[in-house]
């Protein structure tokens, strides 16, 4: 039989879980609305991002500054999509999930990117709820379109 206590663990780790895939959500928006003050809500303060083998960002003041230069140009449109998530609660305060990802780049004036990978994340719980403590991003497939 279930006790209460194992049962209040399992409805906490759904809530967890549902919590962090909310979090990703808000991260895929942000971005895509250049909602810079807004998404560096999302990150630890000490946060890491290895969105390639050649870009690492060590802070969350470095990831958003990365971010507002790259995509947050007026010249840039994108759209990201998270799906499939795999979380894992792995302790009463970290987490870890795989999204895989499909997003679209438009270089208004030059090309557009289509592509598709997965994003490898670390998570911790704060005093203000679930951040991304590591955010890895390894691109599977990409697809690009010259502008005429």
């Amino acid at each position: 039989m279930t006790g209460a206590s194992d049962l209040e663990k399992r409805i906490q780790v759904l809530e967890d879980i549902e919590a962090i895939r909310m979090l990703k959500a808000k991260y895929f928006r942000c971005v895509d609305q250049n909602h810079w003050d807004e998404l560096a809500e999302v990150f630890t303060e000490d946060a890491v991002a290895d969105y390639s083998a050649d870009i690492h960002l060590d802070g969350r003041k470095a990831i958003i500054e990365f971010l507002t230069k790259t995509v947050g140009k007026d010249s840039f449109t994108t759209a990201h999509q998270g799906h499939n998530a795999e979380i894992e609660i792995t302790g009463d305060d970290t987490a870890t999930g795989i999204f895989a990802l499909q997003d679209r780049l438009i270089i208004r004036g030059i090309s557009t990117l289509t592509g598709w990978g997965l994003y490898q994340d670390e998570y911790v719980r704060t005093a203000g709820g679930w951040r991304i403590k590591h955010i890895t991003l390894t691109r599977l497939l990409e697809e690009w379109t010259q502008t005429k």
